[in-house]
């Protein structure tokens, strides 16, 4: 995955808990399980982790099984109560943390109003003793040929009834720190590929030979 981006950067503070912890996120996009992969690894490295997922694409990506995903039917009854159970289960476990794209659907970053699946209110609604944090993902074009992965922690949720409220609040912070390309607003948890790439890099490494410089690949250096 690193090779897909320029780099993983993280705002805000994680939480630490040892109540069941639910992380609920907006879903921009299809790398979303695997930037919540390399989260929970970074920040969460003794904890269990489990995530639901559609029924027919946890069948077709398989590699998901062995991860802590369980299956959901999308759309029915049937998966509301294999999520409620699935969810249940997973977080009467010792140090567990259940990841949920909330949306249910992939989704603008700039779509407002936001909107959740009824699913994680009920959820909370059935958990008080639950800790619930919102986690909002973007995908950004900066300045390197491959784009920036960011990431904020959002603030724990009194209510149920709060959760649209802060998700959207969370996502809001991150667009403006996005707004900024500042790398210095966030912390790197991973560094990926760097560089414009093919005859530009070229042309670039030439540059630096002929000024006696170092070569940096990072376009904005």
């Amino acid at each position: 995955m690193a090779r897909q981006f320029h780099a993983v950067r993280v705002a805000g503070k994680a939480p630490r808990t040892d109540a069941p912890l639910v992380v609920y996120l907006n879903h921009p996009g299809w790398w979303d399980p695997l930037i919540c992969l390399v989260l929970a690894r970074h920040y969460f490295p003794n904890h269990r982790h489990y995530a639901p997922m559609d029924a027919p694409q946890l069948e077709r990506y398989r590699v998901f099984h062995n991860l802590g995903f369980f299956a959901v039917e999308k759309n029915s009854r049937r998966g509301a109560i294999q999520f409620l159970r699935g969810a249940e289960a997973a977080l009467a476990q010792p140090r567990a943390v259940l990841w949920v794209t909330a949306q249910g659907r992939f989704a603008d970053v700039r779509e407002r109003p936001l909107q959740l699946e009824p699913g994680v209110a009920h959820l909370a609604q059935r958990l008080p003793g639950a800790v619930f944090v919102p986690l909002a993902l973007e995908y950004a074009f900066w300045n390197e040929r491959f784009p920036e992965a960011l990431a904020r922690w959002g603030e724990p949720v009194a209510t149920a009834e709060m959760l649209e409220q802060k998700l959207e609040e969370t996502q809001t912070a991150l667009a403006a720190a996005s707004q900024r390309r500042d790398a210095g607003d966030f912390t790197t948890i991973l560094e990926g590929s760097a560089g414009v790439g093919g005859f530009y890099d070229w042309w670039r490494r030439m540059r630096a030979g002929w000024r006696g410089e170092k070569f940096q690949k990072e376009h904005e250096s």
